[in-house]
C-alpha cells in the first residue's frame, strides 16, 4: 500500500513537494489541477478534514495571488498544504466538490477581487450592498483611509418566496440581550419554516487588514482579542504558527499549562452553553445553575490568573506567567467543588422532560451535511463525526490525556447539549490529572519568553496553528516579512466554519424554536465576523 506522498505524487505528477516532514506537508500545484486534486483526497479513507483555506496577495514577491488549502489526514496525523500560485484574476471554484469552501472563496471574491469560477453562489458574503465595485481591502495595493465615505447605504436582497399561504419572517440584526448583529429571514408555511436566510458579517472589523504590519507581540494583543469565547485557543494557535516559524519547542512545563488554560477555557463556556440552551426553552432553573458555575469559574480564572477570559497569559515561546505551587493546589480544591457542583445540577436537566421533548429531534444536523460542509466541535460530534482535534493530532498533553472524541448520533439540540455534558465532565477530569503535576512543578522563568518576541522568524513562509476550542477547530495561518512584521494572518474560527450548517437545521421545525437551535450551535458572531 502506498503512503500518503506517493499516492499523491503518482496521482499527479505535475505537482511539486516543497516540504515533507514530521506532521506536515506542502505541495506545489497549478490553480488548474486544484479540483481533481483535492476530489482524489476526498475520496481517501478515512477522509481528509478542512482545517483552512488562505487567498494571499503575494504579486510584490513575484508570486501573483496565491491560494493556500491546508487538509489534515487523520489515518496518519497529517497535515498538507495545497499550494496554487500566480493567480491572475480566476481560479477554478472547489465549492462544488467541497461545500465547506463555499464562504471563504465568496470571501475571496469580495476582498481581494479574485473570481472563483464555478462558483454556485454569485452573491457577496462580507461586503454589504453599498461598497463600491473596486474596494478590495486585502489587496496589498489598497490603502486605508477614506473608504467609509464612499459607502452608501444600500438595502441587503434576499431571495423571494412565492405562493399561497408564505410567509417571510424578518428577525433582527439586533436581537434582544446581549448578542451581536445578525439578520434572520424565515420563510414560513404555517407554523413550519421551509427556508432560513442568515445575513451576518454587520460588525465585520477588518482584523485581517489590521493586523498586517504589527510585530509579533502587537499581534497577539489583537488575535487574543478577536473574541472572549476563544481567547487562549486562538492565542496558543497563533503562538504554534509563530513558534513554527522559529523552529522551536517550548518545554513539557508550558506544555502543561498550556492545556490546562485551554480545559479550562473549554470548562467554564460548556458550562455556560448548557445553561444558554436552558434559557432557550425558558427553563430558569437549568439557565440560573449554568450561569452560577461559569461565574464561579470565571471567577477562579480572574484570581489565578488575572483575568477572566484568561487573556494575557499565553505568549509566543512560553507563559507569561504560572500559578505557584499553592495556588495550583488551590485551584485543584476549588475545581473539585465545581465538578461535584455539576455533577449534583446536571441531573436536573438530563432527566427533564419537559426539556427533552423541546430538544430530542429539534434541529437535526444529518452526517453528510456536517462533513461536506467541514462542521467542528460539538456540533460535529453531535452528529457522530469524531473530528476532535485533541485526539486527533499529537500536540500538547493531550497524547497522555488519552482524549476520546465524545460523541452522539442524534444531530439534535439534545445530542448537542450531551456532548457538552460529556465535554465538560472530561475536562473537570483532565484539569484534576493535570494540576496535580502543576502543584510539583518548579518555578517558571518569563525571561525565555521575552527573549522569544524580539527573534527572527523565518520570512515569507507560510504556518499554522490549530486549536480544538470550545467551539471547535480555531485555526490561525501565519506569513512575517522580511522586517518580522505581520504580511498575512488569517483567522479561521470554528464558528466560522460552523455557521453555514445552522440554517439547514431549521426547516421543518417552528419559528420558536429557533433561539433552541441557534444556542444549542451557541456560535460566535466576534469570531465570524472578524
Amino acid at each position: 500500500m502506498l503512503g500518503l506522498r506517493e499516492s499523491l505524487q503518482n496521482y499527479n505528477p505535475d505537482i511539486e513537494i516543497v516540504e515533507w516532514e514530521k506532521h506536515e506537508g506542502m505541495i506545489d500545484v497549478p490553480s488548474r489541477d486544484l479540483p481533481d486534486l483535492l476530489t482524489f483526497c476526498l475520496s481517501m479513507s478515512p477522509r481528509p478534514i478542512w482545517l483552512t483555506h488562505v487567498v494571499n496577495d503575494e504579486r510584490q514577491l513575484g508570486n501573483g495571488f496565491c491560494l493556500y488549502l491546508v487538509l489534515h489526514f487523520p489515518g496518519n496525523d497529517f497535515s498538507v498544504t495545497l499550494v496554487a500560485k500566480d493567480i491572475k484574476e480566476d481560479f477554478p471554484s472547489l465549492t462544488l466538490i467541497y461545500p465547506a469552501l463555499n464562504w471563504s472563496e465568496r470571501e475571496a471574491q469580495d476582498l481581494f477581487g479574485l473570481n472563483a469560477v464555478g462558483h454556485p453562489d454569485p452573491r457577496s458574503l462580507v461586503l454589504h450592498p453599498g461598497w463600491s465595485k473596486e474596494f478590495y481591502p486585502l489587496r496589498k495595493d489598497h490603502k486605508v483611509g477614506k473608504e467609509a465615505k464612499a459607502f452608501k447605504v444600500a438595502p441587503l436582497e434576499f431571495p423571494q418566496a412565492h405562493g399561497e399561504g408564505i410567509f417571510e419572517v424578518p428577525v433582527g440584526p439586533i436581537h434582544a440581550g446581549i448578542i451581536e448583529p445578525g439578520h434572520f429571514r424565515f420563510y414560513t408555511i404555517g407554523e413550519a419554516v421551509l427556508h432560513l436566510e442568515a445575513q451576518l458579517f454587520f460588525t465585520h472589523k477588518g482584523i485581517e487588514k489590521l493586523l498586517e504590519g504589527k510585530s509579533i507581540e502587537e499581534g497577539l494583543r489583537i488575535i487574543e482579542r478577536v473574541c472572549g469565547v476563544c481567547t487562549v485557543s486562538h492565542a496558543l494557535a497563533y503562538s504554534e504558527a509563530v513558534e513554527k516559524l522559529a523552529a522551536i519547542e517550548v518545554p513539557r512545563q508550558v506544555l502543561l499549562w498550556r492545556t490546562i488554560l485551554a480545559e479550562l477555557e473549554r470548562a467554564y463556556n460548556h458550562v455556560g452553553d448548557i445553561g444558554n440552551m436552558c434559557a432557550g426553552v425558558g427553563f430558569a432553573l437549568g439557565n440560573a445553575n449554568g450561569s452560577q458555575c461559569k461565574e464561579k469559574l470565571q471567577r477562579l480564572n480572574s484570581d489565578f490568573f488575572g483575568h477572566r477570559f484568561l487573556r494575557g497569559i499565553v505568549v509566543p515561546g512560553g507563559l507569561r506567567s504560572i500559578p505557584s505551587q499553592k495556588d495550583s493546589q488551590a485551584i485543584l480544591d476549588r475545581l473539585h467543588e465545581l465538578a461535584y457542583d455539576f455533577e449534583e445540577w446536571i441531573p436536573l436537566l438530563l432527566n427533564h422532560d419537559g426539556f427533552r421533548q423541546r430538544a430530542v429531534n429539534t434541529g437535526v444536523l444529518n452526517p453528510v451535511s456536517a462533513i461536506d460542509l467541514g462542521v467542528t466541535g460539538p456540533a460535529a460530534r453531535a452528529s457522530g463525526i469524531a473530528n476532535d482535534w485533541r485526539e486527533l493530532h499529537a500536540h500538547l498533553l493531550y497524547p497522555e490525556l488519552k482524549v476520546n472524541s465524545m460523541i452522539e448520533h442524534g444531530g439534535d439540540a439534545w445530542s448537542r447539549l450531551v456532548v457538552r455534558v460529556k465535554e465538560a465532565r472530561e475536562s473537570f477530569r483532565f484539569l484534576k490529572n493535570l494540576l496535580q503535576e502543576g502543584t510539583k512543578g518548579p518555578v517558571y522563568e518569563y525571561e525565555n519568553s521575552k527573549l522569544f518576541l524580539e527573534q527572527k522568524l523565518r520570512p515569507w513562509q507560510p504556518a499554522w496553528g490549530c486549536v480544538e476550542s470550545p467551539r471547535g477547530t480555531d485555526v490561525i495561518w501565519l506569513m512575517m516579512d522580511d522586517e518580522n512584521k505581520i504580511y498575512r494572518c488569517r483567522i479561521r474560527s470554528a464558528s466560522y466554519a460552523n455557521w453555514p450548517a445552522v440554517p439547514l437545521t431549521v426547516p421543518g421545525n417552528i419559528v420558536p424554536d429557533f433561539p433552541l437551535i441557534n444556542k444549542s450551535f451557541e456560535l460566535c458572531y466576534s469570531c465570524c465576523d472578524r
